[in-house]
């Protein structure tokens, strides 16, 4: 299943999304990004699954913005630190 975290805006949609298929609770995405947006809570089965914290859902565009290329880095810290590759973004 994939869990969307995010908004649309005027400028755009700004969403992180985490497939929960993949994804295996282990936290990898916590440590690795700098603004420590994500959490692992138990899904419905108990399972423990990354989400985005409910504060940064509304805001990811600002929030993300010091990892997206245009700051320098070369890839997101969150999606290399993610090795089943379960969390995406849409821009």
């Amino acid at each position: 299943m994939l869990a969307n975290y995010g908004y649309t805006d005027a400028s755009g949609s700004y969403f992180i999304t985490v497939d929960t298929d993949l994804c295996n609770g282990c936290g990898d995405c916590i440590t690795a990004c700098p603004k420590h947006i994500f959490e692992v809570n138990p899904d419905d089965y108990g399972e423990n699954k990354a989400e985005v914290q409910d504060k940064f859902r509304n805001n990811l565009k600002y929030v993300c913005a010091v990892c997206k290329p245009a700051s320098g880095w070369k890839s997101l810290p969150c999606l290399d630190a993610c090795k089943p590759g379960a969390i995406k973004h849409s821009w």
